[in-house]
């Protein structure tokens, strides 16, 4: 009878397991979600001599602060389940609020200086999210995925010009049911944005000048957050 006893126990146990093992993660489906956080993000730049037509070439030298502070972002995605332990997302988000603003200063050798101030604006992200399920109320996953904003720079004398950036993005989080389909997740992400490349040319006393910029844009956040799984 004993033996019954444990052949039955044993067998009660294997079946919760298998249960558990191959039961539907809570993340199948659509979601959506609001995390807020950190960011930082480090711009580089290199310029090409001031030219001025007819009289000759300046170096131009280009000193940019990093850019740091609050940030958010509005996702939503799905979650389609390829096995029982891979699911593969499609996702995307949003930052709709501006960044603060940092610094920068640019040289012309032998005429002086000029300073002014950027922030970044209208971030988003387009990503795949493998992941795997942890238990039925967890899900561990990654993010790749293409990404973009635009970089506002104010120069002293308040004139302000835009450059567009794409690139790439790479993330990893986690997320955890809280109760029903609410969730909560923290994440980290990588952004490097490539060369963007501006020419600008103008007027000034009467002589014509012209230069060029070569910019770029790498920078991550961690953000935490709730979502709802539909």
């Amino acid at each position: 009878m004993k033996n019954i006893y444990r052949f039955l126990g044993a067998s009660t146990i294997t079946v919760a397991c298998l249960t558990s093992a191959n039961a539907q993660s809570k993340f199948e489906g659509f979601y959506g979600q609001v995390g807020v956080g950190y960011e930082s993000t480090n711009p580089t730049y290199t310029s090409s001599p001031f030219t001025v037509a007819g009289v000759g070439s300046a170096n131009m030298t280009t000193s940019v602060s990093n850019q740091s502070g609050f940030t958010g972002a509005l996702g939503v995605g799905y979650y389609a389940a390829i096995t029982k332990d891979f699911l593969l997302g499609l996702g995307a988000e949003y930052d709709p609020l501006n960044s603060s603003s940092a610094n920068y200063t640019i040289g012309i050798a032998g005429i002086g200086t000029t300073t002014g101030t950027y922030k970044k604006q209208n971030s988003y992200n387009i990503f795949l999210s493998p992941a795997t399920p942890i238990g039925t109320d967890g899900l561990l996953y990654g993010k790749v995925g293409y990404t973009g904003a635009s970089i506002q720079a104010t120069a002293a004398d308040g004139s302000q010009n835009s450059t567009n950036y794409t690139g790439f993005s790479l993330g990893a989080g986690y997320k955890q049911i809280i109760q029903g389909g609410l969730y909560g997740f923290g994440e980290v992400n990588y952004m490097n944005m490539g060369n963007q490349t501006n020419n600008y040319s103008g007027t000034a006393y009467g002589y014509r000048y012209t230069y060029s910029t070569t910019s770029s844009a790498t920078g991550f956040n961690a953000l935490v957050g709730i979502g709802y799984k539909f």
